[in-house]
């Protein structure tokens, strides 16, 4: 398993307050529930339900992801990506992650394998144990101004000006597992 921590360099280059991430569904550092597996791997591709504590004065908006650092691609792989979730959401419920089942206004860019929902948990085998970093950031703005079918690459910079606090809850999954 790698070490990389993408969200601890950030944190690095412009800290930002802490915001609690949870999710009911497995605890963190622990592996991913069966159903945020793949469908191709005996899961059904859907992301945990997530919590997270009230954020600081200002915020306006919500973005959350789901990236795999130890994916071998040299580049990490996202799951997940969605932003301009409304700042009195505290709960995402486990779902497809697609616009339908998040709250109004909630917007969906295309992952790794170009489909706006959240993909499950497929590490390769032989590549060890993944760590899928769910992250919550509360927004200093209540739209960020992307272009349709944006990458999540490019939301991570665009929210990265506009983050007023962060959490992060680490999930596992190990190839052998499935």
């Amino acid at each position: 398993m790698f070490s990389f921590d993408p969200y601890a360099e950030l944190a690095e280059l412009r800290p930002v307050a802490p915001l609690a991430l949870t999710s009911p569904d497995f605890t963190a550092g622990g592996r991913l529930p069966g159903f945020a597996w793949s469908s191709d791997r005996a899961g059904e591709d859907r992301h945990p339900t997530l919590e997270w504590s009230d954020p600081p004065a200002g915020t306006l908006s919500f973005a959350i992801s789901c990236f795999d650092p130890d994916a071998p691609t040299g580049s990490g792989f996202w799951h997940w990506a969605a932003y301009d979730i409304a700042p009195d959401v505290r709960r995402l419920d486990s779902s497809d992650g697609t616009t339908a089942d998040l709250p109004d206004g909630a917007i969906v860019l295309p992952n790794e394998a170009r489909k706006e929902r959240f993909i499950g948990a497929a590490p390769p085998a032989g590549t060890g144990i993944h760590r899928y970093f769910f992250v919550v950031d509360a927004l200093d703005v209540d739209h960020l101004d992307l272009e349709p079918g944006s990458t999540p690459g490019v939301l991570g910079f665009n929210r990265h000006f506009h983050t007023l606090a962060r959490g992060v809850l680490i999930g596992t999954g190990d190839p052998a597992e499935r």
